[in-house]
């Protein structure tokens, strides 16, 4: 099978993609800069073609998708920088790729979402996110459609960044509800779903959780990154009003000074407070994934860094 894939060079796009290969598929990327040293490097180690185009551009997908016999549609952002909004890339970048899809006659479409994705939503992301299924659920196209938790895994942004500050800070910062728990999920197995979607009837129509076997609260994520790391530190919660405070500077200084998408927003912190949690059976039962626990998996990745 040949399966035309967005955001290859992304975080999660790279794991797919190695699946992709082992797995015996080929893979054709969409890609911005195809000279740029990391689209070569997958390019060459992957055996993948390449075509030059932005899901902004709905004229650069012109023929981008001809030939091929799936898509797996990954772009999605979780910081808006300039015309890179939630909207633009969300909304409006997926409508671009189904149509696309449809012209080159392709059926099959399995679309990364997110968990906590509905249509009450409170988060721009989230209200952007189900903008984007609905236009996959009108499209008229196969689709799969997946909705990961926080995922994790070598060189993600979520461990990584409390596993670097605990290097050289006494203090991890805990924000968000002490009441909201989440389920994070390791990367190899949100890339096993989607390839395993592409050949499984049963999941077209339908929308899958991807999430872990644990709902944890921030505070025992934290409790759990350290233990692995075997370190102490004090978890010191945030007042929510100083985080908000924290965000709406960080959103005005880094565009601004740095030319760069905020850590923190205050689009953040409401998803902080929900939470993320949701039902991992179907797609575990489906797809057949066996998933680890949290401070399993993190051993995992720290083990495969060594």
């Amino acid at each position: 099978m040949k399966v035309f894939l967005t955001g290859a060079t992304g975080f999660v796009g790279k794991e797919i993609l190695r699946q992709l290969h082992e797995s015996g598929h080929a893979a054709r990327l969409l890609v911005r800069n195809r000279e740029s040293r990391r689209v070569q490097e997958l390019v060459s180690r992957y055996k993948s073609e390449e075509h030059v185009g932005d899901i902004l551009d709905a004229d650069s997908l012109e023929g981008a998708i001809e030939g091929v016999d799936a898509v797996i549609h990954l772009v999605g952002i979780i910081s808006e920088l300039g015309h890179n909004t939630f909207e633009r890339v969300h909304a409006r970048g997926t409508r671009h790729v189904t149509e696309a899809t449809r012209r080159a006659g392709v059926k099959r479409f399995v679309h990364m979402s997110a968990l906590g994705t509905r249509s009450d939503a409170v988060s721009r992301y989230h209200q952007t996110k189900w903008a984007a299924e609905e236009t996959v659920r009108r499209s008229g196209l196969e689709y799969t459609i997946f909705r990961p938790s926080v995922i994790y895994g070598p060189g993600d942004r979520f461990v990584n960044l409390f596993e670097r500050l605990s290097w050289f800070s006494p203090v991890l910062p805990v924000m968000g509800s002490d009441q909201a728990k989440f389920q994070p999920v390791s990367v190899e197995v949100v890339a096993t779903a989607f390839i395993k979607a592409l050949s499984e009837p049963k999941s077209i129509g339908q929308a899958y959780d991807l999430c872990g076997p644990e709902p944890l609260t921030f505070a025992a994520l934290l409790a759990d990154i350290l233990a692995v790391q075997r370190r102490r530190r004090l978890k010191l919660r945030v007042p929510p009003a100083l985080a908000r405070g924290q965000a709406a500077f960080l959103e005005l200084i880094y565009p601004l000074l740095f030319r760069k998408p905020p850590p923190l927003t205050r689009d953040q912190l409401i998803m902080l407070d929900e939470g993320s949690v949701g039902n991992p059976k179907p797609a575990e039962e489906l797809f057949g994934l066996k998933q680890p626990t949290f401070r399993e998996g993190v051993q995992a990745s720290v083990a495969g860094k060594g």
